[in-house]
């Protein structure tokens, strides 16, 4: 039986773009197109900063989570954010520097605090996660919003945060990524659910692909959940359908099995 969707979020890295070279296929931008031009709301939602979403403007996307959640716009018009507060990102950042471990920080661009420029750890999950060859510039000052903060650093080098910041949230993302968020009620689903309000759309007319943990809240709230082929177990647990791989076009896979395009 066809599903009536009227709206489609899209993770980006390993989703949107191939798992191996983040690279958009000419499949999946078509896909795309299509769905657009029958009415379908494309909203794209990422652990990027909503500055590294702009590549995909001259898809016809227009709509935008970003920062896990803590910045959403639509149309151009900014109908969300989630602010850190000053005092935490200072006292935060000083802990870091501390330990030597690197901070990124999401405003509406991205900088870092300078630290393991050099570290193949820090330079591979850049590549990994957001596609970057070259290590960010560093933020000129902590006094502009910041969104969001991730931190490098491993799991059990993680916990000693974790006891430190205890009313933060650390959410997992990569083997060597952590967002670090501070207002319970940032998530992607938590930032879906502003985005279907302004647009007037019921969650159980939507559907989302994913492949990360951090997608998992998103699978579970909207009507419709397809885990990528390269995705985790934990993912593809919480979905409705598995597809291909991204490098494999698996978002064009499930839209025809579920037969919107």
């Amino acid at each position: 039986m066809k599903k009536v969707i009227k709206a489609v979020f899209l993770d980006v890295d390993g989703t949107l773009l191939s798992e191996k070279d983040r690279s958009l296929s000419k499949d999946t931008e078509e896909s795309i197109r299509r769905l657009i031009q029958k009415g379908i709301h494309i909203i794209l939602v990422t652990g990027r900063p909503h500055h590294l979403c702009e590549e995909f403007k001259h898809l016809g996307i227009d709509t935008v989570i970003s920062a896990n959640g803590a910045l959403v716009t639509c149309r151009g018009e900014i109908i969300h954010k989630s602010i850190l507060s000053s005092t935490m990102v200072r006292e935060f950042s000083h802990f870091a520097a501390s330990q030597g471990h690197t901070l990124s920080y999401f405003t509406e661009s991205l900088g870092m605090n300078g630290t393991c420029r050099t570290d193949h750890r820090v330079t591979d999950a850049l590549r990994e996660t957001l596609g970057l060859m070259e290590y960010p510039d560093q933020i000129m000052t902590l006094d502009e919003e910041i969104y969001c903060m991730c931190l490098y650093a491993n799991e059990e080098e993680t916990n000693q945060y974790k006891e430190r910041f205890s009313s933060l949230r650390f959410v997992r993302f990569h083997p060597y990524v952590c967002n670090v968020l501070e207002a319970g009620e940032v998530s992607k689903s938590v930032a879906a659910q502003i985005v279907l309000t302004h647009l007037n759309i019921p969650r159980e007319e939507t559907m989302a692909f994913g492949d990360g943990e951090n997608d998992i809240d998103l699978l579970t709230y909207v009507g419709v959940s397809v885990a990528m082929g390269n995705g985790g177990e934990r993912v593809k647990q919480s979905a409705d359908y598995v597809t291909l791989k991204a490098s494999e076009n698996g978002i064009t896979h499930a839209l025809r099995h579920y037969k919107l395009i």
